[in-house]
């Protein structure tokens, strides 16, 4: 495939990205119903143009929901990716750069972390903390910081053996600033096309903690949160599960998308 291709399908998929950020954002202008608001009258009413995804067991609009659980789901998300990026890089960065016994203890704590599955570990710390939203960010913030750390101390190593490297501490540059100003900017790309990646699987971790009870608790309107709720009522009313099932898994397939389009725009 052409560069010329490659980059008319990023603007393309960057573009829905954009969109479903924007609509998770403005929900409390673009929603047309509150999504807290209960109806005796109004339960398990199917979609119509009041109700455009239908009505859940308590008589909630299930679009209006869909579009909070999107700030909720999709926030933590990126909160969570934006945090392990900064101390994933910072470790990774300062193993690469300094190696010795921190670079090692460092990496073989990696290496345990990595041993256990990671929902295995969120589904362990969320529990023993009681879920809630600070128990969802450090039970999967536990593990996702590896993959960033691990790819920021491999480039890190890479590149101090550069010759411009050398030259700047011939020069007398202190080792702080040849990783601000020379190795920073050189991994960034490939730390952010990292994150793009990785927010499919922060959103599947976030998600399945509230779906098991332990993540984002009722009444918040989360994505996983809402499934659970409505799967006793599946067969009854479908779109109570399927809309925030859909939702969930077109954001994760957009965002993995759009990063190995970015991969391989950056490979030709």
């Amino acid at each position: 495939m052409t560069r010329k291709k490659l980059k008319f399908k990023i603007t393309v998929v960057a573009s829905i990205a954009v969109v479903i950020v924007f609509a998770a954002l403005f929900s409390g202008i673009i929603a047309p119903n509150d999504p807290y608001s209960t109806s005796a009258a109004g339960i398990r009413m199917a979609p119509s143009f009041e109700y455009p995804f239908g009505t859940d067991n308590l008589g909630r609009c299930v679009f209006s929901r869909v579009l909070y659980g999107g700030r909720t789901t999709i926030g933590m998300t990126f909160l969570l990716v934006a945090i392990s990026f900064v101390i994933g890089t910072f470790i990774g960065m300062i193993c690469g750069y300094f190696g010795g016994w921190l670079d090692r203890l460092l990496m073989r704590v990696a290496d345990v972390t990595l041993a256990f599955p990671q929902m295995v570990i969120a589904i362990a710390v969320a529990g023993i903390l009681g879920g809630g939203l600070f128990g969802v960010l450090l039970a999967l913030g536990i593990t996702m910081w590896v993959s960033f750390a691990r790819l920021a101390r491999s480039h890190t190593y890479s590149l101090k053996s550069k010759p411009y490297i050398s030259a700047a501490i011939l020069a007398g540059k202190s080792s702080w600033y040849i990783l601000g100003r020379h190795i920073f900017p050189n991994i960034l790309a490939s730390l952010l096309t990292n994150g793009l990646t990785q927010i499919g699987v922060t959103m599947i971790g976030i998600s399945g903690l509230s779906f098991l009870g332990i993540g984002v608790q009722a009444p918040s309107a989360e994505w996983g949160q809402m499934i659970a709720e409505a799967r006793a009522y599946i067969q009854i009313a479908p779109w109570a599960v399927l809309f925030p099932a859909l939702a969930i898994a077109i954001t994760i397939i957009v965002f993995n998308y759009l990063g190995d389009l970015i991969m391989d725009y950056r490979e030709l």
